[in-house]
């Protein structure tokens, strides 16, 4: 057996692969509303099923709340786990669909035949990119290259409220050399990718509050205080001139790039300016000696995300607010510690106050940053196998979002991970009309036998 041979298996059976993606798309697994929990356990157990025509013991495993899916395949060489999810977004606004969400089908369009439907991209055709790879060893061969464990869960759409607990309970089943996850997509739509860095996140809701009820701006204007001022005061000093976040020890365990990473990332030739332009915009506006693609990837940032304060309706009312408050999140990078950002933040405002103004605060969440350590011969491994299968060569990238699963991986099973997807920028995941393009789902499951075939060789 060969390399070659998978990959013709791969290409001959491109209809039946579609065609089993398109069943499974047909069940709506809507995580987040309990209408839909009969529907999740459909999906787990077509899963359950799929796993077990490829030779895969798998079963459904009860939670609190949707069930997972695991599976094991015994083999020789290096011990690989999947994670997936095969729960989807809900579908509101209905009306801005094209079809019903949940009738996929194949659809031409200028740029290439797309697979249409929810859960196409976001994750129902990526988990299937590697379930089809191993198909077509198991039919080629008779087995799988390696040791596997798949991990599906049901409910990454909705918060994944089961996921630590059960990963801790599990862990021991759960441990292996490498972990890989598709739920990411190419850069800029056509370079593949290995996501190696992915920023925390911590939120805070400041309340300022000040009089101890709503004010008449004539009869109290002036004399006192107004919460919207002091919030506004507070706001505009958590930035320096040069873009900086000024919260005090906000930079310790910020690291710098190394040289080859930042070498990768010049030459992936990111269009800042197209990147700002295409939502209306054309200048940079974080730290001012930092690219726009290191500002996304591997810096942290301070934003405000919401404020709320006095009289926002239609027409006017000349009122001082009792209180006002405003939504704060800190994207962290590294080794930045988010209970101490959270600290400093809250000491920074408290030393902000005017007389006759308090302070509460409420935090939401509170989740380091996840390195991958490049070093593990699996990473060069996968990323060779994959440039062998785009035009583009792959690169180590970021992420500026946070996907806590990779940081699950490595706290409670002490795994590093590789997030490797084939998603493009408009996939419109979350979103009505969300499509995968049917090259996405064939090269990325040619990607995967590919990184399993180099991965084997590795051992």
């Amino acid at each position: 057996m060969s390399l070659d041979d998978v990959l013709a298996r791969i290409d001959a059976d491109l209809d039946g692969a579609t065609d089993r993606l398109l069943e499974l798309l047909r069940i709506p697994s809507i995580s987040t509303d309990p209408a839909y929990k009969a529907e999740c356990d459909r999906a787990a157990d077509w899963l359950v099923a799929d796993l077990a025509s490829i030779g895969v013991k798998a079963e459904k495993r009860p939670t609190p709340g949707h069930p997972m899916v695991v599976g094991h395949v015994e083999g020789d060489g290096p011990h690989v786990l999947f994670y997936g999810h095969y729960d989807v977004q809900p579908v509101d606004p209905l009306n801005l669909w094209d079809r019903d969400p949940f009738d996929p089908a194949i659809e031409e369009t200028p740029a290439g035949k797309v697979i249409r439907g929810r859960g196409s991209s976001d994750d129902k055709g990526q988990l299937m990119t590697f379930v089809e790879a191993c198909r077509a060893y198991h039919e080629v061969t008779g087995k799988l290259p390696c040791r596997i464990t798949f991990f599906f869960e049901g409910e990454e759409e909705s918060g994944s409220p089961s996921l630590v607990p059960f990963m801790k309970e599990n862990a021991e089943e759960l441990k292996s050399d490498v972990a890989l996850i598709c739920d990411t997509g190419l850069f800029q739509s056509k370079t593949p990718s290995i996501v190696t860095m992915l920023r925390g996140l911590l939120g805070e809701q400041l309340t300022i509050t000040g009089p101890d009820k709503d004010l008449h701006s004539g009869m109290y204007g002036g004399a006192s205080i107004n919460p919207i001022r002091v919030l506004s005061r507070i706001i505009a000093g958590l930035h320096d001139d040069q873009g900086r976040v000024t919260v005090p020890g906000f930079y310790d365990g910020v690291p710098e790039l190394p040289d080859e990473i930042m070498e990768q990332w010049r030459g992936l030739n990111f269009d800042h300016a197209g990147f700002l332009g295409d939502v209306g915009l054309s200048q940079p506006a974080g730290e001012q000696d930092r690219s726009a693609l290191e500002m996304i990837w591997s810096r942290p940032t301070c934003e405000v995300n919401g404020i709320i304060g006095g009289y926002t309706g239609e027409g006017f009312k000349t009122v001082l607010p009792s209180q006002a408050s405003a939504k704060i999140s800190f994207r962290l990078v590294g080794t930045q510690d988010p209970h101490a950002i959270r600290e400093s933040f809250r000491a920074y405002v408290q030393s902000m106050l005017p007389p006759d103004c308090t302070a509460d605060f409420h935090g939401h969440g509170a989740s380091p940053a996840s390195q991958m350590s490049t070093d593990h011969p699996a990473f060069e491994a996968a990323r060779g196998a994959l440039s062998d299968e785009w035009p583009e060569d792959a690169a180590y990238t970021g992420c500026g979002g946070s996907i806590p699963i990779a940081g699950y991986f490595k706290q409670i099973l002490g795994t590093d991970a590789m997030l490797i997807g084939f998603a493009k920028d408009n996939d419109q995941i979350h979103s009505p009309n969300e499509k995968y393009d049917l090259e996405s789902f064939h090269k990325g499951t040619r990607s995967w036998a590919r990184i399993l075939d180099a991965l084997a060789k590795k051992a």
